[in-house]
């Protein structure tokens, strides 16, 4: 089916047209074969979608890593097929048989896109308005990384000047995560990201009246976005010309990110299954399908096909990405030879590398003395910012408490924000009072790659940011996390603000290090090997930390490994072995010396991450927990669930099975059984069943 333009400057051919309409054809076929999945979106996105791919993104299919290319996010991942169709026609590295084996074993072509899975997938998308936000964090990560190499270029002249471009349909709208990062990217004046609304109607209940009233556009609007909305083409398609004007024009608008909102018809033009709810989820059917191959000229006997032509054509944006590219590289060029310090740096930073002499920046605390995990924390970000400037960073709000400001005089805020510390290309991050944005917006930043990127609010809050928190941790993305006030300790705020369930629910994501230093030094210790760690064994971190002040004990290397001997017992082998973490190594080792009194040698270890103790091998386990050694007791302000594997059939655990109070936090502690007492009676407990 034909819908040539008859007035555009953009260059749409019989053979563009043709080339659109197979990609619905094979949405269709991909779909029909498998039983399942998502066709009607991917069938009427079909000219967005090619429009992007092989008109107006920035982009070379043989380098899907290339630094200066355009990011493109399927926020609405469901869609999956938009974006491996056009992977396939551009020539990323998908086939044929790819399609065909949608959404099974071992397929490159999972049911939602995947990083790292699939050559040209930015970012895992699926959970609804997850890509909004990495988008917005890409936009950001791109304007942090043009100032940290080329603060002085005239805008759309450096080669760190990108896009972003974001399709998202009515679900990731509705998404409270979405409008929490459209109303940051507004505020930021991100004029590097365009998103293209799906204005469909249709959910998976229904007509879309069913949840929605409210003017999007002026939502939008409001946010501080150019908006824009494309009418469709008599015959209810998308229309490629109004599509491209206004996709054009939303790139050239560079003082505000833009909106774009265009009406089409899912599943068009299929004559039965259009504009219902049926063909956002479903298989057309085989009659469906048929039917409506026809409509489009098509051989409704044969299925996956493709014209030589139609590849062919479609395969030159090979061709038309290395001529990009190397005018790109040129540009680059005549920037490294003006620049040679901004090139080494940038080179080492792209390699993942630290700036040599790091680790002399980092403090060392004063044994005795009583610091705040958190405040520890802060004074190493104030020291390490010196010295590694692509470490960036803030709080939802909360930077006073977290203390997270990296830089005082220097905050991330656009050009007319009438703060005296306001610098596009600052170091500062103010996210406001939303935490599921932040941790979004950060995977969109660790993604886009060239910063290190960390965000903080109180432990009890990572409930508001868990999706995103799990999708860093799917992705595998070097993000951390800085969740201070991490017990009953912070006090008075009472149960609603005292994580008790939350250390252990978070180690159960998978991929995830959770870090909970005993001291100030365990804390510089923990920064260093998460630092370390960006490239080599790239991972979310979350950082749990104390609001009150805890003992500071001689700083240990040891501690990188997760877990190590703190204290060890005098007087023979230990015939009982104290685990804490966080605030609650001080009972250990005060419960250590009420044992040691009594002649019974006791062991501390110290256990920050288990996480990382569970990576070292099994005889530095084993050193550090004797399996002899059966008497145990674990101790940490929280739920036990963690600590029933250390400390076996005969191990006791010190832990809070309930929500808190309001109290000062020494009341709290003593009332809830959190004392050296507690843990020695525990400890006795122990080795009288571990004797038995």
């Amino acid at each position: 089916m034909s819908t040539k333009p008859t007035t555009t400057d953009l260059e749409w051919t019989e053979l563009d047209q043709r080339a659109v309409d197979t990609v619905r054809v094979l949405a269709m076929d991909s779909v029909q074969k498998v039983g399942n999945g998502h066709p009607g979106t991917a069938m009427s996105l079909a000219p967005a979608a090619y429009l992007l791919f092989q008109k107006l993104m920035r982009h070379d299919p043989a380098d899907a890593k290339w630094a200066g290319r355009d990011r493109f996010v399927l926020s609405a991942g469901h869609s999956s097929l938009t974006l491996y169709i056009q992977l396939y026609l551009a020539g990323y590295g998908l086939e044929l048989d790819d399609l065909k084996s949608f959404r099974t074993w071992g397929s490159k072509t999972p049911g939602h896109p995947e990083y790292g899975h699939t050559v040209g997938v930015e970012t895992t998308t699926g959970p609804l308005g997850q890509g909004v936000a990495n988008a917005v964090g890409m936009a950001m990560a791109a304007r942090y990384e043009r100032g940290l190499f080329d603060p002085e270029a005239a805008p759309g002249t450096s080669p760190f000047d990108h896009t972003i471009w974001v399709i998202a349909g009515d679900g990731c709208l509705q998404e409270g995560v979405a409008a929490e990062a459209s109303s940051l990217a507004g505020h930021q004046k991100l004029g590097n990201l365009v998103m293209l609304w799906d204005d469909n109607h249709i959910s998976i209940e229904g007509d879309t009246e069913t949840a929605v009233s409210e003017d999007t556009l002026k939502r939008y609007e409001a946010y501080g976005w150019h908006v824009q909305r494309v009418a469709q083409l008599p015959n209810g398609d998308l229309d490629p010309v109004g599509l491209a004007k206004a996709l054009k024009a939303a790139q050239a608008e560079t003082e505000r990110p833009s909106f774009i909102a265009a009406r089409s018809i899912i599943a068009w033009p299929a004559p039965n299954a259009q504009n219902t709810e049926a063909a956002h989820g479903s298989a057309l059917g085989d009659d469906e399908v048929a039917a409506t191959k026809k409509v489009l000229g098509f051989d409704p006997e044969k299925s996956f096909e493709v014209s030589e032509e139609v590849l062919a054509h479609t395969r030159a944006a090979g061709d038309r990405g290395r001529a990009v590219r190397a005018e790109w590289e040129k540009s680059f060029a005549e920037w490294r030879a003006a620049n040679p310090e901004r090139a080494a740096a940038f080179d080492r930073v792209q390699a993942g590398d630290l700036p040599e002499g790091w680790e002399k920046a980092l403090p060392c605390f004063e044994t005795g003395k009583a610091v705040a995990t958190r405040a520890a924390s802060g004074k190493v970000l104030q020291a390490l910012g010196a010295e590694i400037p692509e470490l960036w960073g803030g709080s939802a709000d909360l930077a006073g408490s977290n203390n997270t400001t990296i830089d005082k005089t220097s905050s991330f805020l656009p050009a007319g924000n009438p703060l005296p510390e306001a610098d596009p290309y600052g170091r500062t991050v103010h996210y406001g009072i939303r935490e599921h944005a932040m941790g979004a917006t950060m995977n969109g930043i660790a993604l886009h790659g060239n910063t290190r990127i960390y965000g903080g609010t109180f432990l009890v809050f990572s409930d508001y940011m868990r999706p995103s928190v799990r999708l860093a941790a799917l992705m595998q993305l070097p993000v951390t996390y800085v969740w201070t006030h991490d017990s009953i300790g912070l006090g008075e705020d009472g149960p609603t603000h005292q994580p008790v369930e939350h250390l252990a629910s978070l180690r159960a994501i998978p991929g995830l290090n959770i870090v909970r230093p005993a001291d100030a030094n365990e804390t510089a210790i923990a920064w260093a090997e998460i630092l370390k760690r960006h490239a080599t064994k790239p991972a979310p971190h979350g950082l749990a930390l104390t609001r009150q002040g805890v003992p500071t004990y001689e700083l240990n290397p040891d501690a990188a490994k997760g877990g190590y001997v703190l204290k060890e017992a005098e007087g023979g082998e230990p015939q009982v072995i104290l685990i804490g973490t966080g605030s609650e190594v001080q009972l250990a080792v005060e419960a250590r010396e009420q044992l040691q009194a009594q002649g019974i040698p006791a062991r501390v270890v110290s256990m920050p991450s288990v996480e990382w103790f569970e990576e070292q091998d099994q005889g530095y386990r084993d050193s550090v927990l004797p399996p002899a050694v059966q008497a145990r007791v674990a101790v940490e302000a929280g739920i036990g669930l963690t600590w029933h594997r250390y400390v076996g059939s005969a191990g006791r655990i010190v832990s809070l099975e309930h929500f808190g109070a309001s109290a000062d936090a020494k009341v709290l502690f003593r009332e809830f059984g959190f004392t050296a007492d507690a843990v020695t009676a525990a400890a006795k407990e122990s080795l009288a069943a571990a004797t038995r």
